[in-house]
């Protein structure tokens, strides 16, 4: 999945609000196949339960939770990927 992808369903996963916090460090992700665990180490490493995450070591799941964590990238992340979805709506 290309990177700007990957972004965007992490948005959309926090967004529509699919993140659970479990722990201090332990997060339940309702993704679209299923609901995954995310995990984030003590050196701020996330790992992620979902089958991507174990083949590629990256997925939407862990960086929504690493973006739900730091709330000036969430409005960072959000704001452009809003200016992002009107300029393709202006293109249709």
């Amino acid at each position: 999945m290309p990177l700007d992808r990957m972004i965007e369903k992490a948005y959309e996963l926090i967004r529509d609000r699919r993140i659970e916090q479990i722990s201090e460090d332990t997060f339940n992700v309702v993704g679209i196949h299923g609901t995954y665990t995310v995990v984030r180490g003590v050196n701020g490493t996330v790992t992620c339960s979902c089958p991507g995450f174990l083949t590629k070591r990256r997925c939407s799941h862990s960086l929504a939770v690493i973006i739900l964590m730091q709330p000036a990238l969430l409005k960072s992340v959000g704001k452009e990927i809003e200016r992002e979805r009107r300029r393709r709506k202006s293109k249709r």
